[in-house]
């Protein structure tokens, strides 16, 4: 496979609408040749099309459902083969919210499916080439709510399996970061809060009253926080310190427990 010229290219997941739209088209407008996946190929030949026309990128469709197996093989043959690959997002996603005790496995399968599996296999896929040619990048695109295990789902959704999906993909990201130090690859984390896209409206959830950033802003502050090197990027977070802090206590926590010594708390009424 090869791009269009000498010009690099990127491949979004979950591109028909959305964030993913806006990645394509940015990188469109930054001069990225494009691969646009999702399951609606509809959208994605209409996206493609208007890429094609106002930027004049080469941009290919690959329709897939990632919840299928094979659909993802093949995307992730797609991705391994493709030696002008510069950019990975992984943006696909959907919610489906619900207590957890009345969410069909079928569902759990498919959230994990798309948010922990396709990530993994698609990075996995794309980073041995990045590597080779000491450049690159992925950006997996999470969730505020990646930070909200500790909320209770009011006023916040019943989100157990979609919150601890996302909290993955920060975790994920920030230890491959550290393995990927000195090869010239970079890989962040994007956790956006409340955006205005199709995203609850599909779910039955009308959240036009309420301030939300566009998927504009976020994929804007997503480019920016990967060209400063930045691991996590939450769009909104006006004091960066604050990720400092949380870095810092995760640190903290991590050293002082490392003992073979039980906390004292947990000794009494021990023989």
């Amino acid at each position: 496979m090869s791009s269009s010229g000498s010009r690099p290219r990127a491949l979004v997941t979950g591109a028909s609408s959305g964030i993913g739209a806006s990645y394509a088209e940015r990188l469109a407008r930054d001069g990225y040749d494009l691969v646009l996946v999702a399951r609606r190929r509809g959208r994605l030949e209409e996206l493609a099309e208007r890429l094609r026309r106002e930027a004049d990128t080469h941009a290919e469709v690959l329709a897939a459902d990632l919840t299928d197996a094979g659909a993802l093989a093949e995307v992730e043959a797609h991705v391994a083969g493709d030696e002008s690959l510069v950019l990975l997002i992984n943006n696909a996603g959907f919610g489906r919210y619900g207590p957890f005790v009345q969410v069909e496995p079928r569902d759990v399968d498919q959230l994990i499916d798309v948010h922990v599996r396709t990530v993994a296999r698609l990075t996995r896929a794309g980073l041995p080439g990045m590597v080779r040619r000491g450049a690159g990048g992925v950006i997996n695109v999470a969730s505020l709510l990646a930070l909200s295990g500790s909320l209770p789902p009011n006023p916040l959704p019943h989100r157990t399996v979609y919150a601890g999906a996302k909290a993955f993909l920060v975790a994920f990201t920030q230890a491959l970061a550290g393995e990927l130090g000195g090869t010239g690859v970079r890989v962040q984390v994007c956790l956006p809060g409340l955006v205005a896209t199709e995203f609850h409206t599909v779910q039955g959830m009308d959240l036009s009253k309420m301030p939300r950033m566009t998927a504009d802003d976020v994929v804007a502050a997503s480019l920016a926080a990967f060209a400063r090197g930045e691991i996590m990027c939450i769009p909104g977070l006006e004091d960066a310190s604050l990720l400092e802090r949380l870095e810092e206590v995760q640190r903290a926590v991590l050293k002082s427990a490392n003992t073979p010594t039980l906390a004292r708390r947990y000794q009494s009424g021990m023989a």
